[in-house]
């Protein structure tokens, strides 16, 4: 697998890490491409198969991790996977282009490892667990006892924000802009 560079956005659930990253897609769309991640978890609303995850059955992703065709993969909860297939990134770089990944702390923690210096990893962060819980219950697209265990879980993964190259704190939007595109331009130079 010929390898490339990575742009790693990772962030608790609700951090508002995809609003940055298609953000960052629309500010550089001739160099960076979004890496499309597999899961095994339902469509949630209008998300769309191929644009927003590859959808896979849990049997389908087993599979997949048996026969080595991801790059990095989890079970975030449990019976739901989540992952990076070779193949997506790959064929990004195949275009001359940086993969931008939407990904979750330990898939990017993963990743960072993997690929070091040819990695740009960015810890997006909530400007506190009660904004983050607010934003979640916004949404309408989860469970009360959803949001509880992604609360719980964003606890922890704050706690991780020092392992990342840069953090960026999300409180005001047009800022937070302002500080991916100076780290990703950076990055790609």
């Amino acid at each position: 697998m010929r390898k490339g560079k990575l742009i790693i956005f990772s962030a608790p659930s609700g951090s508002g890490k995809t609003t940055i990253v298609r953000h960052l897609l629309k500010t550089f769309p001739q160099q960076i491409e979004f890496s499309i991640s597999a899961t095994s978890r339902p469509k949630r609303g209008v998300e769309e198969h191929g644009k927003d995850y590859h959808y896979l059955s849990p049997e389908e992703f087993k599979k997949k991790i048996e026969a080595g065709e991801f790059l990095e993969w989890e079970e975030v909860y449990p019976g739901t996977y989540y992952g990076t297939l070779k193949s997506e990134v790959q064929k990004i770089w195949d275009k001359g282009k940086f993969v931008i990944f939407d990904i979750d702390v330990e898939g990017g923690l993963n990743l960072k490892s993997q690929f070091k210096e040819k990695a740009l990893a960015i810890f997006v962060m909530p400007p506190s667990i009660k904004i983050l819980e607010e934003r979640l219950h916004s949404r309408s697209t989860d469970s009360p006892e959803s949001i509880a265990r992604r609360v719980a879980k964003a606890e922890k993964e704050l706690k991780t924000a020092e392992l990342f190259d840069a953090f960026i704190l999300n409180e005001i939007l047009e800022d937070a802009f302002e500080k991916a595109e100076r780290h990703v331009s950076e990055f790609m130079k």
